[in-house]
């Protein structure tokens, strides 16, 4: 474990009991709620969401889908929090470059409000092209921040005590994904929040 994510480790094991009423709960309600409006889950499909906190997504999309939910994160108290919010979902305590799903076992993936936080963002693109299946589809809603304050913000990062590693632009993230089998259905952003939907191909 490096020490971005150690520093997430410790930052939200704090805050996972009481999640929802911290700023960082507060401040992701509008990455949930794009998702939320973007997402298509075929019925009885398998969905996993990566850093996924204290599950309230998957709980969320939960009370209008059926489906197959699992749940990763580094903090075992935010997994411990989605294991009691979603009795009948899986959940690991895991890093996002190595999932434990099965080749192709993935059938939609969501990453909300973390991609931001993984330390080597090539290796979970790899992770996710290797555990999502043939026409699956992945949805990444994170920060985003113009050209001019992510080249002030980013070499910043590296002091920040919850484990942020850097801002992305869109074009980047599109890129790396599609260096992995992906190819990129829809890109919206909308004030802090970027959303990108992509499809494995």
């Amino acid at each position: 474990m490096n020490k971005f994510e150690q520093r997430s480790k410790i930052s939200y094991d704090k805050k996972a009991e009481k999640y929802d009423l911290t700023f960082d709960g507060k401040f992701t309600v509008k990455f949930k709620e794009m998702l939320l409006k973007a997402v298509s889950i075929n019925s009885n499909d398998t969905v996993a969401d990566i850093a996924c906190g204290n599950g309230r997504l998957l709980y969320k999309l939960a009370e209008k889908n059926s489906f197959c939910g699992y749940g990763i994160d580094i903090s075992e108290n935010m997994v411990e929090q989605a294991k009691k919010l979603n009795p009948n979902m899986k959940f690991y305590v895991a890093r996002c470059d190595e999932l434990p799903f099965k080749n192709g076992e993935i059938g939609m993936m969501t990453v909300c409000a973390a991609f931001h936080h993984f330390p080597n963002v090539e290796n979970f693109a790899k992770e996710a092209g290797r555990v999502i299946k043939k026409d699956g589809m992945l949805y990444i809603a994170d920060v985003y921040l113009p050209t001019i304050f992510r080249v002030i913000c980013n070499p910043f990062l590296k002091f920040s005590k919850s484990g942020d590693v850097k801002f992305y632009a869109p074009n980047e993230i599109v890129s790396l994904f599609e260096n992995y089998g992906f190819t990129v259905s829809a890109v919206e952003i909308s004030g802090m929040v970027q959303m990108i939907k992509f499809q494995k191909m």
